[in-house]
């Protein structure tokens, strides 16, 4: 059995902490025989391979009594770079109790499961539904949305460098005034209506607008401001920090993707170019 869960991209600009999307990198877990212990075998670095691994630690939390199994765990979702690692890992962990333990736990009981473990529905969203996720999680009661993407290529560029989202969620101020609050909002309802409309064109300027996080967090990233003004040259959409950063996402007209990623490739930052798809499937259990 093979448990697959795609990586996302959450914040989008505004949707801070509740907006997501589900995009093509994966992580893959590979279940095996039964063993006395549990043994995770991977090739990360610092990643525990027994049941101090949050994949374990997430599975016992939904059901205390699995039988220990051996696992492979294969991944090209990059940890701590913005794209939902430890997210894809604890919705995978729910999903190994769910088929260990044969649950039958629904799409949304898998959500809530998630939400309580990451804190907050952003990422493990869409990496449960697929496609674009809106979510909200107050009061202990979360909510979601699922919708499709506007028609757009997607291009990261992931820094060869980690930033904890804790270190990224020191930078943001304690609280804004109502003022600043308001037009936040504003802004962030204005994203969302045009993303579900396809209009990219207002969309983009919105996910641009954001006074949530990104103001904050962009100095952090040193890569940024270049390549917003790249795509800006190119004729993108929008450009975001993805998730807590520090990678950098780019939405354009599948038609200007080429040439974003030529002259992304002259500027020689120490990273990776990927252009990704969305991914409409979510987790999936392959048996």
């Amino acid at each position: 059995m093979k448990i697959i869960v795609p990586a996302t991209s959450a914040n989008i600009g505004p949707g801070f902490d509740s907006v997501g999307v589900a995009l093509s990198r994966y992580l893959t877990i590979e279940v095996l025989e039964e063993s006395d212990k549990w043994v995770i075998e991977h090739d990360l670095e610092f990643v525990p391979k027994d049941e101090r691994n949050l994949l374990i630690k997430t599975a016992l939390k939904v059901c205390k009594d699995l039988q220990p199994h051996r696992l492979k765990m294969d991944s090209d979702v990059p940890l701590a770079r913005g794209l939902g690692s430890s997210s894809s890992v604890i919705v995978a962990g729910i999903e190994l109790a769910n088929q260990l333990g044969n649950l039958k736990l629904s799409n949304e009981e898998k959500l809530k499961f998630a939400t309580v473990f990451e804190g907050h529905p952003d990422n493990v969203a869409p990496a449960i539904f697929g496609n674009l996720v809106i979510a909200s999680y107050v009061n202990k009661e979360v909510s979601a949305i699922v919708t499709d993407f506007p028609d757009v290529a997607f291009l990261a560029f992931i820094p060869n460098y980690q930033l904890r989202t804790s270190d990224s969620r020191g930078v943001l101020p304690n609280q804004l005034s109502y003022k600043k609050a308001v037009a936040a909002s504003s802004i962030a309802n204005v994203a969302i209506a045009a993303l579900m409309k396809g209009d990219m064109l207002t969309a983009g300027k919105a996910i641009e607008s954001d006074i949530f996080h990104e103001q904050f967090r962009q100095k952090l990233v040193q890569e940024f401001y270049p390549i917003k003004q790249l795509a800006k040259e190119v004729g993108a959409y929008a450009t975001y920090l993805s998730g807590a950063g520090p990678t950098v996402m780019t939405l354009l007209p599948h038609n200007k993707l080429d040439e974003m990623v030529t002259k992304l490739q002259e500027k020689n930052f120490d990273g990776q170019i990927c252009p990704l798809r969305v991914d409409t499937r979510g987790i999936f259990v392959q048996k």
